[in-house]
């Protein structure tokens, strides 16, 4: 698979579980109809789909320059943590407007969605390699 189809088909397979999961948790945080909830995480899907093809084509550019080849679970670490954390300060104000709450709820409220897709991330990257094998990026010379 080319590097580029590799990481659409890793995005949008990621989004899908994420849609199921932030839909209805949402909705009963904030005591929203599910229809809205569902709807603002299309919405928050498509940001992080977005983001998640830019950020992982910056990792794996950074991760072809490295000496040390293969995703160690600091590596695997390293890329939970870049990739949540510009994803909250994108996120968080789209949940605050759309919830109609405060900018503290939303972000509160993201933190909690944060502890479970920082896991999510790592184990869904993992899984995806085992499945699809590793990038280019992380084999070294062939």
């Amino acid at each position: 698979m080319t590097p580029r189809a590799r990481r659409i088909v890793q995005a949008a397979l990621y989004e899908v579980g994420a849609i199921a999961i932030v839909g209805p948790v949402l909705g009963l945080a904030f005591e929203k109809r599910a229809s809205s909830t569902f709807l603002l995480a299309l919405v928050l899907s498509a940001i992080a789909l977005c983001w998640n093809y830019v950020f992982n084509a910056a990792f794996e550019r950074w991760e072809s320059k490295q000496a040390v080849k293969g995703r160690s679970l600091a590596r695997r670490l390293a890329h939970g943590t870049g990739f949540e954390g510009g994803l909250t300060f994108i996120l968080v104000p789209v949940m605050a407007s759309w919830l109609d709450t405060r900018f503290l709820a939303a972000f509160m409220a993201h933190l909690g969605l944060l502890g479970f897709f920082f896991l999510y991330a790592i184990a869904y990257t993992w899984v995806f390699d085992k499945v699809f094998g590793l990038p280019k990026s992380a084999l070294g010379p062939q």
